[in-house]
């Protein structure tokens, strides 16, 4: 999976511990926008400021439970339908 601090916005006060519990490679945010499957992450100004990339689905289901795991909620839990390009958005509840 490749992940990109998309320019300009802060880290959540959890980046850290989301970098440490997910094997991410670090790319552009180009890179990532091209990946089959996007995950974003907001910080606590509401504010998506990271893009998480997976090829597989199941890679993304695995980033999902990790970002679960952590405490984080996705607020397109409920829906089929991509949002910002994403097909999953996880926030500090």
């Amino acid at each position: 999976m490749k992940t990109a601090l998309l320019d300009g916005m802060t880290p959540a006060a959890i980046d850290t511990q989301i970098i440490a519990n997910l094997l991410l490679d670090v790319a552009s945010a180009d890179l990532v926008r091209q990946e089959k499957m996007l995950i974003g992450v907001r910080n606590e100004h509401g504010d998506i400021y990271r893009l998480i990339g997976a090829t597989k689905a199941n890679s993304f289901m695995n980033a999902v439970e990790e970002l679960e795991d952590l405490g984080l909620v996705d607020e397109l839990k409920d829906t089929e339908t991509p949002l910002d390009g994403c097909d999953a958005i996880f926030s500090a509840p």
